[in-house]
């Protein structure tokens, strides 16, 4: 073999050795993040559409709920944080917390609507409230595509040989978008009077159970009587003298 054509293998392996840590990798570290801003879009499209629906939401609570004064101005400022918060490509782990707080923010003051019958019975709430539900489900299917694919991505960037192409290229670990109810991660309380059934504890409200005093019975038929069987006085057994038949009497 020329000297020629040694060079030329060596070249082809080289090349391929290249490829295989660097081209390969860098292009399927290329696709996923692309793959990864586009499953962001859709959550964040779901988000943009939840911060126009809580404007009305808020005006029209504010009609008939004026002592809610407070939790009203709490999801304000919780929506405006979250909206000069989208701004990246990528949400934060800042964003997420803020998110998650808002989704807890507009669940209670739909729940506090049970409170107010009239504000219960208006059209432009209960439309405002079954958008929001609706856009509550597409956010949350958007975001578990969003996050299958940073799994995804994640791995790439910390598999061999797939590393080496993000560390020279600087592909960094994306962040999970969480947006869970808080109160879903609370242990429940249990109220141990409520365990108390064989021990005589009864919980407060609940039915009496009727106490049946003795002698009465709710069966009408009689229970049957039982005749205890006579004691002998111990004053009146005479002990009988050695000699005496057994149906003697002694005088």
């Amino acid at each position: 073999m020329s000297a020629f054509l040694i060079v030329l293998v060596i070249l082809v392996v080289l090349v391929g050795v290249v490829a295989g840590l660097f081209i390969g990798p860098y292009n399927a570290l290329v696709r996923l993040r692309n793959t990864l801003q586009e499953a962001w879009r859709q959550v964040d499209v779901e988000l943009n559409r939840r911060y126009d629906l809580i404007p009305n939401l808020v005006e029209t609570v504010k009609g008939y709920a004026t002592h809610e004064h407070n939790t009203l101005s709490d999801i304000v400022a919780l929506r405006n944080q979250a909206r000069q918060m989208d701004a990246g490509a990528v949400p934060t782990q800042e964003r997420g917390a803020v998110e998650s707080q808002l989704t807890g923010a507009v669940g209670n003051l739909i729940a506090v609507a049970e409170a107010y019958p009239e504000l219960k019975a208006d059209a432009g709430f209960r439309q405002l409230a079954s958008q929001l539900s609706e856009t509550e489900d597409r956010i949350a299917n958007s975001r578990r595509y969003y996050n299958a694919v940073v799994g995804d991505y994640n791995t790439k960037v910390e598999s061999f040989p797939s590393n080496v192409s993000a560390t020279m290229f600087h592909f960094e670990k994306a962040a999970y978008f969480q947006v869970d109810d808080p109160t879903m991660r609370q242990t429940p309380a249990v109220d141990f009077g409520e365990l108390g059934y064989g021990s005589g504890v009864q919980r407060p409200g609940a039915a009496q159970t009727p106490q049946i005093e003795s002698g009465q019975f709710t069966n009408p038929v009689t229970p049957p009587q039982t005749t205890a069987t006579p004691q002998p006085d111990p004053g009146q057994i005479k002990r009988r003298e050695p000699g005496e038949g057994a149906g003697t009497s002694a005088s």
